[in-house]
């Protein structure tokens, strides 16, 4: 499968437009792994998941086939960035502690990237998978941004977002799972940064390049008067889709 890169070319939207995954979430995951030395962030984009690791691994190893992605993660001392795809790494044998991919896998070929685990990782070691899709706002703004996510861009989201559209639960995943606690992400923004995110998601991106116009751009008087001066700042919550589990060889 080729590699579907639908977030270079708005590279630098992606890292200031996304919310942040709460502390709750490595914490969670760092206890289980029975080692932290080596933890292997795939589809890092900007390196958002790799710095939380940063702070409970010895090393990081952050992969990511689009090198606009790395060129704007953050530099960290126990962090390696690597232009690499999923399915193949130069990551050594039995080395990986826990392996976390976030808003990513989706994009991946399964069986070649849950080989590719099994090669790298430890014994025991764990797999976290996780995503999310539009926040909670209050009642008109959710209205209008599910209203563009689900009917305007519909034609124009890869048949892979069926898997975040289904919160994950119909993700191949052939591993013993543990089941996470719930976690949600968390951020007061104004109507900019909103705007922000929404063009930088990969079926605007993809609606603008078959269409030649930006959608966010139709959909901005709408979404402005149900939220009010741009400057306001309001309270948004992401409800997160994880799936967690034990690394075993192939059954």
């Amino acid at each position: 499968m080729p590699f579907r890169d639908h977030f270079s070319s708005h590279a630098a939207q992606y890292a200031e437009f996304r919310p942040g995954y709460p502390d709750a979430l490595f914490d969670y995951l760092t206890s289980l792994t029975p080692r932290q030395a080596l933890a292997w962030d795939c589809g890092t984009g900007n390196g958002q998941a790799a710095l939380a690791l940063a702070q409970r691994f010895e090393r990081v190893i952050a992969t990511d086939a689009s090198q606009a992605q790395i060129a704007h993660a953050v530099e960290h001392p126990h962090i390696e960035y690597r232009i690499e795809g999923a399915e193949s790494t130069s990551l050594v044998d039995a080395s990986v502690d826990l392996t976390t991919v976030s808003t990513a896998v989706h994009w991946f070929d399964f069986d070649r990237f849950y080989d590719e685990v099994r090669r790298v990782s430890r014994p025991r070691a764990i797999l976290a998978v996780w995503t999310y899709r539009v926040p909670s706002i209050n009642p008109s703004v959710d209205s209008v941004l599910n209203a563009y996510a689900d009917e305007t861009l519909a034609p124009y989201w890869s048949d892979r977002l069926q898997y975040v559209k289904y919160h994950y639960r119909t993700l191949p995943f052939p591993f013993k799972e543990h089941q996470p606690p719930p976690f949600t992400m968390h951020t007061d923004w104004n109507l900019h940064q909103l705007v922000g995110m929404l063009r930088s998601w990969s079926g605007t991106a993809i609606y603008t390049d078959a269409n030649g116009v930006d959608p966010v751009d139709q959909l901005l008087p709408e979404l402005a008067s149900a939220w009010g001066s741009p400057q306001t700042v309001h309270s948004m919550t992401w409800s997160i889709y994880m799936r967690v589990g034990v690394v075993s060889k192939a059954n």
